[in-house]
Order: C-alpha cells, then sequence, then structure tokens
C-alpha cells in the first residue's frame, strides 16, 4: 500500500499538521500552551483533530484545555453505559468490555439538548488497540443507500429504553435518585415515560435521523440507530431477557420513527458505511482528541493493557426539529 501520509504542514506558531489517509489529522505542537485559533481552525475544516504535546496527567488537565477552547461542559443525562464523575465536567470513559469494541456513534444524539463538541483526554495508552476512531457523518450518509435514508429521514428514529434489572439504572443514568426530579427532566426533553409497579422505568423518545449542521448546513446522518439497536446485544443475554421479561424489557433497542422493527441489513449496512468512513490515530499519553460531536462519530477499538482516557462532552446544542412526537401505538 503507498504511504499517503503528509509529511506535515509548519503553522506559524510552530504547530506542525499532519494528514493522511485513514488518519485522523494531528496537531503536533511545540510547547504545551493550548493554541486555540489552530485547533478551531482545524476542527472546521475536519471535523476532529488530534492535539499532540500538551502532555496531559490528570483529569483537571482536561477541564483546563475546554477552558483555552472555551467549551461549556456539559452535565451528562441519559448515559447509556458507566462513566465515574471526575468533576469540573470530566467523566472516565464508559466502563465498558476492553475485549469488546464501541461501534460507532454520536455522543448523546437521542437527547433534545446534544454535545456540540466532545473532547478525549489520554492519561495512559494501551499496550495495543484502544483507538478512538472518527467517522465523518456527511460521508457515511452520502454512503447509504436512498432507499435505506428516505424513511428515517421522513420518519425519524425511535429509542426505547429499559431502567431496570439489566443496564444502568434510571437513578444512575439520571444522576438524581428522586423520580419526581426524572420525570420532570422526561417533561422537559420530549421523552415519553411510564413507571412500573416494580419501581422501573421505560421511556421512548422519537429522534430526527438527519440533520443539518448548525454552522455548515451541511445535511449530517446524526442518530445511534445501529449501536442501539438489539441486535447489537450479546445473542445469548437477548434471549434470556426476551424469555424472562418479554420485549418490552430490554434494556435498549431502535426502531424505524413510524415503530416498525428494523431489519438486520439495515444495520448492517449502517456498520459497513461507518467502518469505511473511519479514520483513526493511534492514542498516545497525553494526547488530546477534539471532536465535532455533530459531524463525526466515534468508536473505541478493542484494547490490551491499561487504558485510562477521559471525556468532556460540552457546547450544548438544540437542533432545529430534531425531537419529534411519539407516534401513537
Amino acid at each position: 500500500m503507498t504511504d499517503t501520509t503528509s509529511p506535515g504542514k509548519t503553522l506559524p506558531d510552530g504547530s506542525r499538521l499532519v494528514l493522511g489517509e485513514g488518519r485522523t489529522p494531528v496537531l503536533e505542537l511545540p510547547g504545551r500552551d493550548v493554541p486555540a485559533k489552530n485547533v478551531r481552525e482545524v476542527l472546521g475544516r475536519h471535523g476532529a483533530v488530534l492535539v499532540r504535546g500538551l502532555g496531559l496527567s490528570a483529569s483537571a488537565d482536561l477541564a483546563a484545555v475546554a477552558h483555552a477552547l472555551d467549551v461549556t461542559p456539559m452535565r451528562e443525562r441519559e448515559s447509556f453505559a458507566a462513566r465515574h464523575d471526575l468533576g469540573r465536567g470530566v467523566y472516565s470513559a464508559s466502563l465498558w468490555p476492553v475485549d469488546e469494541p464501541m461501534c460507532m456513534h454520536h455522543e448523546l444524539s437521542y437527547a433534545a439538548e446534544v454535545p456540540g463538541i466532545a473532547l478525549f483526554g489520554c492519561l495512559r495508552a494501551p499496550g495495543s488497540g484502544g483507538a478512538t476512531g472518527v467517522a465523518d457523518a456527511q460521508a457515511v450518509l452520502d454512503a447509504l443507500p436512498a432507499a435505506l435514508v428516505e424513511p428515517f429521514e421522513r420518519d425519524g428514529w425511535l429509542l426505547a429504553r429499559h431502567y431496570g434489572d439489566v443496564g444502568l439504572s434510571w437513578a444512575e443514568a439520571f444522576g438524581t435518585e428522586d423520580a419526581d426530579e426524572v420525570s420532570a427532566y422526561c417533561r422537559a426533553h420530549d421523552l415519553d415515560h411510564q413507571w412500573l409497579a416494580d419501581g422501573s422505568l421505560r421511556t421512548l423518545q422519537r429522534r430526527s435521523a438527519v440533520v443539518r449542521h448548525p454552522a455548515s448546513g451541511e445535511r449530517l446522518w446524526f442518530n445511534q440507530i445501529a449501536f442501539l439497536n438489539e441486535l447489537t446485544m450479546d445473542p445469548a443475554i437477548k434471549e434470556y431477557l426476551l424469555a424472562l421479561y418479554g420485549p418490552d424489557a430490554l434494556p435498549f433497542t431502535t426502531r424505524h420513527g413510524d415503530g416498525t422493527a428494523i431489519p438486520e441489513s439495515v444495520i448492517e449496512t449502517i456498520n459497513a458505511a461507518y467502518t469505511a468512513a473511519t479514520s483513526r490515530e493511534p492514542w498516545q499519553t497525553g494526547d488530546v482528541l477534539v471532536v465535532d460531536n455533530l459531524r463525526m462519530a466515534h468508536s473505541r477499538e478493542a484494547y490490551e493493557g491499561e487504558r485510562e482516557v477521559v471525556a468532556l462532552f460540552g457546547d450544548p446544542t438544540r437542533l432545529t426539529g430534531h425531537t419529534r412526537p411519539v407516534p401513537a401505538c
């Protein structure tokens, strides 16, 4: 294979921008000051940039980078996987099995208020694997068959969740043990919700699958249709839950916006489009990855060895027409 990696373009401040086919853009710094203007310019051009040379060593360092970039941190709600809250808007990476990859997704794309920016800081690089890949949502949309996109663009998509015995509890996901507070959140963020007799919670929300970027106007494939579909669950666990509790007790699944099931072939086609659009750069300890969360999906590879990555999600954004009424049953 021909090496298409650029030797790097040196910027006026001494930073070096390295581009290459299949690589996330890398901005190599001459010192440890955050070049906010350069980072924002590269981010606007490419949708993601890995900043190398800041020497991150603690979660507070990522909060300082966010401050330098004028990113407003968000408090996470409706989380899908457990994280540790490290303070100042910084969270641990999702507590996810190290030998299982995390599929491409846009952080909280199912929420009414979504992060415009995602920051990831590497405090310890793994021995192998573990890269955080990115995929351009416009390229993914362009690659998907029109017949697949059309019903999702017309009707949106549904996310059904059950906060019960499997997965996160509602208290963990919403950050409170006050059921009234959760109900108020659901009403304010367009989530249909139902409290069950056993104290568990079911929610249903309908969101747009294709959105326009508020700055560029680009049409983007922005959702978690594939990642949160029940077909991604371990088949044995899924069958056990179905047999014991029935389909409404699955911790999550996605549907077409009109409520109809999504065929496995559709999930496979979406994931193939993500794979073809993926760029990555192996982590080095101290790196910071800055991602336009609307324009770029992100993933996490399986890995070996110790890996410590922290995250901050910020610049809360409400997209026009993103939330839609849940269809009547």
